[in-house]
């Protein structure tokens, strides 16, 4: 068996000028980075804005589990599969962070026969977005330290300042630091830290951004702290909004890529779905739908996560909204999520999941069939795509698919994408496109002119299936003094676990008989929304024993080997 890099640098690529001009793309249009990779002007939004608008749809998944669902492989193995059925298709992802490519969950390319590629490429820089959203944020930084040495005209509170540094890697010793040491000529001292760089409020503003005139003014948003008289204090006061968008005059342009199939690719942004929205970029996916029939994006971790921040922030904000969500799931995910088997990251997988078990599919799939009604609260057909392993058994999938359909899936379909690639996606994508024709009521889960604490209970409760939430001290005093900034019009993002639908990542399968903790509530003006805490939210990983990187390594050729 060939691994998903060997797999990958075996392909054959057609040149990107190439696949850019299938789309209809001139060479105007784009800007080369090498051979395989480019830039696509935002210009193209004008020149085919009378174009009809491709089919939308959202890949989502069950609560993420260590075993991995298959949520990527099945979003460019759909894009793929569709093409092969005579349908015109982009896939839309984000680009991954190097901590986790380095880190404990190595690329985000997808695997086996469904990937993008370049392969080394997409993890590893591309043309540099994440590097310019962290040297904007960190300029940012530097201006707000830099203000308080030369007489902090601003009156700005040290203690009130919430904007960290930023690095892309995995640094669990960067996340508490002291900064200013050494004598006056360094600053003045005072406790800060790091945040991995996606977790910056600038990589969502570039995920949620619709141009560059919005881009400049979301920058300037920003709220990096409090003056003494307990007042918000802008990027836009430290008069640094306008520099840092002139470093993002690149990074805002999505890149084109291509699949192993030559289907095009459209990579942009990569913002983490627990402490943000979890999505692509608004103007990747704005530009694909007018260029293709049918535009395939995916939201980060489970649909109570990034699905769910889809629909209430993304749609909000770019106007679009989807025709279908395919929920994917795994028979070995939906056996864990039973209770009865437990997987440690790294460590040797329980034999007995690769035995037949169909009453803990069964008892597992209360995690699924939440998931589905938490997509069908949108108004939304979904599809569930199986992601077919070898052990699987067919009693096992004929116990999931008649879960799904009983409980509101409007189809479900096994996927091989992995092992077959387009091929074996046929099923789904047939399954897809009947349910894009289906009639659709899409709706938003709350409305905007609510109460914050109303729109935090509404997903609570319908979302997660808590009983009610519990605010911890001083937050209640918080969501007055927002309310007061006019930040109470602002959708919600829920910074929570990913590994279960509570806050606590130990309750799997379909919790019940919880109230949810907000710990804290946090503003993100700039991106455009408030982010309660639900529990404690890393927003710089650690790096595991053995880290993924100890296997990367570049051989006198030049070839990269160990990348997965």
């Amino acid at each position: 068996m060939l691994s998903d890099l060997e797999i990958a640098q075996s392909a054959h690529l057609k040149p990107i000028m190439e696949i850019a001009r299938d789309l209809g793309l001139e060479e105007d249009d784009i800007e080369l980075y090498g051979k395989y990779k480019a830039k696509v002007s935002l210009q193209v939004l004008e020149k085919f804005k009378d174009r009809p608008l491709g089919k939308y749809i959202d890949v989502t998944a069950i609560t993420p589990t260590p075993l991995g669902e298959g949520k990527t492989v099945t979003t460019i193995g759909l894009s793929m599969a569709l093409n092969r059925i005579g349908k015109k298709s982009i896939v839309c992802i984000r680009q991954p962070s190097l901590g986790p490519v380095f880190g404990i969950k190595g690329g985000a390319a997808g695997g086996g026969y469904a990937q993008v590629v370049p392969m080394e490429d997409f993890n590893l820089h591309l043309t540099g977005d994440t590097h310019a959203v962290a040297l904007a944020h960190n300029l940012l930084a530097a201006f707000i330290d830099n203000h308080i040495y030369h007489g902090n005209a601003l009156r700005i509170d040290p203690f009130t300042i919430s904007w960290p540094r930023v690095v892309d890697v995995s640094d669990r010793a960067l996340r508490k630091i002291v900064i200013g040491l050494g004598g006056k000529d360094n600053g003045i001292p005072r406790e800060s830290g790091f945040d991995i760089a996606v977790a910056s409020e600038v990589m969502a503003i570039l995920a949620l951004t619709t141009g560059l005139r919005d881009l400049r003014e979301r920058l300037g948003r920003i709220v990096i702290g409090y003056n003494v008289e307990k007042k918000p204090v802008t990027a836009e006061d430290l008069r640094c909004a306008g520099a840092m968008a002139v470093l993002l005059k690149d990074a805002i342009k999505p890149n084109l890529l291509q699949t192993l199939e030559n289907t095009p690719c459209f990579v942009h942004a990569g913002p983490f779905a627990n402490i943000a929205h979890g999505n692509s970029s608004i103007l990747a996916d704005q530009i694909a739908l007018r260029l293709s029939e049918y535009v395939v994006t995916e939201s980060g971790f489970g649909a109570d996560c990034g699905m769910e921040k889809f629909m209430n922030i993304k749609c909000r904000y770019s106007g679009l909204a989807p025709d279908c969500v395919v929920m994917v799931c795994s028979v070995r995910a939906l056996k864990m999520h039973s209770g009865k088997y437990r997987v440690v990251p790294g460590k040797p997988l329980d034999p007995a999941l690769a035995e037949e078990d169909v009453a803990a599919v069964e008892q597992g799939a209360e995690n699924l069939v939440k998931q589905i009604e938490n997509a069908r609260l949108f108004g939304v057909p979904v599809v569930v795509a199986i992601n077919l392993f070898a052990t699987d058994t067919d009693r096992e999938i004929r116990a999931i698919e008649k879960i799904a359909l009983e409980n509101g899936a409007y189809a479900c379909a096994v996927s091989e994408v992995w092992a077959k690639g387009g091929a074996g996606g046929r099923e789904l994508a047939e399954a897809v496109v009947r349910a894009c024709d289906e009639p659709k009521d899409f709706r938003f889960l709350y409305p905007l002119d609510i109460p914050i604490k109303e729109k935090i209970e509404i997903i609570a409760t319908k979302i997660y299936g808590a009983d009610g939430v519990v605010y911890e001290e001083g937050v209640e005093e918080k969501i007055r003094r927002f309310t007061e900034f006019g930040w109470d019009k602002l959708p919600i993002c829920m910074a929570k676990t990913h590994l279960s639908l509570s806050h606590d990542p130990k309750l799997k399968g379909r919790p019940r008989g919880f109230r949810l903790p907000i710990k804290d509530i946090r503003p993100a003006i700039g991106a455009g929304f408030l982010y309660p805490l639900c529990g404690e939210i890393r927003t710089m990983p650690g790096l595991p024993s053995e880290p993924a990187g100890n296997k990367v390594d570049i051989d006198a050729e030049g070839r990269i080997v160990g990348l997965f």
